[in-house]
Order: structure tokens, then C-alpha cells, then sequence
């Protein structure tokens, strides 16, 4: 059953992924030493956190792992580019792209209600396109920036699409044959450290500072690691649609840690970019689940957990 405290963790983890922006914008490191930096830490927290997760790691979790490096080096390469706000907007719009290719890669049948999504999407991308802010301290080059979120949103929706590929291929009988989603986590954050190491070397010591070092640690102890602890236990009793929706905390809140600590702003058509992106998929969400709970034959949904 869903507990207080199951839910509670899925918001700290919410809360915690919320916080990256604002923290890539502290460092002085490039985007390409955070991002290998930050992933390296990540992944050694992550694999003594989850020992069960790293034994279950095969050639499938690889495959996602993949994607997964690919979202958290365009993010964090994004987050340096454009404002904190576009960043994690635009890789809100892995939706558009898991209906385009779950029909593709899934053989999942594309709705009616999926058009609408994608169209809804789609407006809501090019909207921060349409009127770019100019370059900044914490913004350097933002078209750039929106260019290299728009292919976070994909390559997350990738990952998920991965991942979800991960648990329809388990078994009862064969679970660590196909692998996990942590154990993909893992492996992601592991590629991405040796991906990104080859732009991040070297490093300049003289222009960097132990606050510097200090973000790193936290951005890969706490902000992923610690993150995921949360996530892992909370949704074990939490249904997925309520994981869902606490989740959303996270584009949420990112544009305010940015906007305390930096002072950044995002403009009015990220703003209203943002706001299509995350209400569209809230709203595919609840529709989701209505559809779930009507096709569910009675006996299997009174038998559920909530």
C-alpha cells in the first residue's frame, strides 16, 4: 500500500533532480568536464547503492545505457548553453518522440489522443524557438543551448522507451538475463563519464576552485545518486501514475532554483513553452491512466494497490 513516506521520497527525488540547472551554472568546469565528472560519481554511488542493479547488468542494459549517457551530457551541455529552464523544458518533450517511435520500435498502436499530444508538443517546442533570448553570463550561446535540449527530449524518450522494452523482455524465470532499469542507470552513467572524459581532459587547475570540486560531488552523490536511492524506494508501493505526477516537480522547480541562485530568467515564449510541454503531459497521464482503469476487468482492479 501507498505510504506517507513512499510518496515523500518520490517528491525528494523530484526535488533533488530539480536542483541540477542551477548547480551546473555554479561550477567554472565545461559542460564536458561536468557532465563526465558528474556521471563518473554517479555511477560508483549508484553501483554500491544497488549492488542487485549492477549484477543484473547485460548486452540490453548497455543498448539503454546508451541513450541514457546521450541524455545526461546534452542536458548538462544544454544547461551550460541555454537557460536552465529551456534545458529541462525541452527534454520535457520526450512524449512527442515515444509517440512518433513506440509504434516502430514497440509495435505499440498510436491513438487519437497521441496526434493531439505531438501536436501539443511540437507548438509548445518551436515556442522557444521563436523568440531567443540573447547571449549571457549563464547563457552563452542559447540557440545552441535549445538545439542540444530539443535532442535531450529525444534521447530520453529513447531511454524510456528502452527501459520499458527492459521490463516487458523480464521473465519470472530470467530477470537478470534481460537486466534492470538501475542497472542501465549505472551503465549510462559510466558511458557518459568515458564519453565525455575525452573533451573534458585536461583540466586547468588554475581556474578551478574546491567549490568547483564540491559541486561535482554533489551533483553526482546527491543530485543523481542519493536521487535515485529515493526514487527506488518510493516507487516500490507508489502507483506509476502518482510517480508520474510528483515527478513534474522537477521541470517545475528547476527554472526557480535558477531564477534564486543566478538570477536567470527565461523569456515569455519559454515560459508559455514550458507550460503546453508540462500541462500536455500531465494531461496524457491522467488520460493514460482512465484508459488503464477501464480496461482493467473488474477483478484484477479490486484486487490493485494504490
Amino acid at each position: 500500500m501507498s505510504t506517507l513516506s513512499h510518496r515523500l521520497a518520490i517528491v525528494a527525488a523530484a526535488v533533488l533532480f530539480s536542483t541540477g540547472g542551477a548547480a551546473i551554472k555554479a561550477s567554472a568546469l565545461s559542460g564536458w568536464q561536468i557532465a563526465s565528472f558528474r556521471s563518473g560519481v554517479a555511477a560508483v554511488v549508484l553501483a554500491v547503492a544497488f549492488p542487485a542493479a549492477r549484477r543484473s547488468i547485460s548486452l540490453r542494459t548497455i543498448g539503454v545505457g546508451f541513450s541514457y549517457a546521450a541524455t545526461m551530457i546534452l542536458f548538462v551541455l544544454g544547461n551550460k548553453l541555454t537557460t536552465a529552464a529551456n534545458a529541462i523544458f525541452l527534454q520535457s518533450t520526450a512524449p512527442l518522440y515515444i509517440a512518433l517511435l513506440a509504434p516502430w520500435l514497440l509495435r505499440e498502436k498510436t491513438r487519437r489522443r497521441d496526434v493531439v499530444v505531438m501536436l501539443l508538443i511540437a507548438a509548445g517546442m518551436l515556442l522557444f524557438f521563436v523568440d531567443v533570448q540573447p547571449a549571457g553570463p549563464h547563457a552563452t550561446n542559447p540557440f545552441l543551448g535549445n538545439v542540444l535540449g530539443a535532442c535531450a527530449g529525444l534521447s530520453w524518450a529513447l531511454t524510456l522507451l528502452g527501459l520499458r522494452w527492459l521490463e516487458a523482455g523480464k521473465t519470472e524465470t530470467d530477470d537478470r538475463g534481460h537486466g534492470s532499469g538501475l542497472g542501465a542507470v549505472i551503465v549510462g552513467n559510466a558511458m557518459a563519464f568515458a564519453l565525455a572524459l575525452f573533451w573534458a581532459l585536461p583540466v586547468a587547475t588554475t581556474n578551478t576552485t574546491s567549490a568547483d570540486w564540491l559541486v561535482i560531488a554533489y551533483l553526482g552523490a546527491i543530485q543523481i545518486g542519493l536521487a535515485y536511492v529515493f526514487l527506488t524506494y518510493g516507487f516500490r508501493h507508489v502507483s506509476a501514475l502518482t510517480a508520474a505526477l510528483i515527478i513534474l516537480i522537477e521541470p517545475t522547480l528547476n527554472p526557480l532554483w535558477a531564477w534564486l541562485v543566478h538570477g536567470e530568467r527565461p523569456g515569455l515564449f519559454a515560459v508559455l513553452g514550458g507550460a503546453v510541454i508540462i500541462l500536455t503531459t500531465t494531461g496524457k497521464s491522467l488520460l493514460d491512466a482512465m484508459s488503464t482503469n477501464r480496461d482493467e476487468p473488474k477483478s484484477d482492479a479490486a484486487g490493485s494497490r494504490s
